[in-house]
């Protein structure tokens, strides 16, 4: 059997406070063949240095200006070569030693052509205490169109997927992922599968969670994501997830 490549595409700015745990987390994992790309934004805090210090450890290493985080991730994924794609963000770290090994199980004992999981999110202070736990375990495409997705750090794809669906709409503030993984998973209709377990710990405070001006342009771009690939939904629908995220908070696992 040949062994699969997997491609993690890391975009960066100004992330030298968390930047290594993130690196250390893809660097330890017990799975091998590991394409690690890391694209900065030119970032001007001591994230270059840190970067540049792990040396081959880094596959693939750009730092020059975009035009911002989608700009970055395609720009990552452009030249990658792994049979499989997936992000992560300069913030998160992997929740084991032994997450992209798993995916790489379910891959090759399944015919799927996407895999997501779970993450959970910690408090910037306490790595170790969390506090909210999003699972995409009863996730379906109909869920979309009240801004239900799967977790999109979990999210793995074979790579030849984004040459014939697409990539990630640079047009979009906070919402692209929203938007593609809704031509991935609904439009396209990909062999999709779910993995519970957490892949991803994340820190609270994330470009899409931290402000309720962030909210408002992500429910806004959750609604032009769907009216622009056909799903009719309204504020209505999108701000009913809310009831359901009360719910977690009574749910989290410890």
């Amino acid at each position: 059997m040949i062994k699969l490549k997997v491609s993690i595409i890391t975009a960066c700015y100004n992330s030298a406070s968390t930047i290594k745990g993130t690196i250390e987390s893809v660097i330890n994992q017990t799975y091998n063949n590991i394409e690690f790309i890391i694209i900065d934004g030119a970032s001007k805090d001591g994230t270059v240095d840190i970067v540049s210090s792990y040396g081959e450890k880094i596959s693939k290493f750009i730092s020059e200006p975009d035009k911002g985080i989608y700009n970055a991730m395609n720009k990552g994924i452009r030249i990658a070569t792994g049979d499989i794609v997936g992000i992560l963000n300069s913030d998160d770290f992997f929740n084991s030693t032994e997450v992209i090994q798993k995916i790489v199980d379910e891959f090759n004992k399944s015919d799927i052509d996407a895999l997501y999981g779970d993450v959970q999110f910690v408090k910037p202070n306490d790595l170790q205490k969390v506090v909210r736990y999003y699972s995409s375990k009863n996730f379906n495409p109909k869920k979309f169109k009240y801004g239900f997705m799967p977790a999109h750090p979990s999210f793995y794809v074979k790579r030849t997927f984004f040459e014939k669906i697409g990539y990630y709409k640079e047009t979009y503030i906070i919402g692209a992922d929203y938007e593609l993984l809704i031509r991935f998973l609904h439009n396209n209709k990909l062999k999709s599968k779910y993995l519970q377990m957490p892949f991803v710990t994340m820190r609270t405070g994330g470009v899409s969670n931290r402000s309720l001006k962030s909210n408002l342009i992500l429910n806004n771009e959750i609604i032009r994501a769907c009216g622009e690939n056909g799903i009719k939904t309204n504020i209505i629908n999108v701000y009913s997830k809310y009831f359901i995220k009360i719910f977690e908070l009574f749910s989290i696992k410890q």
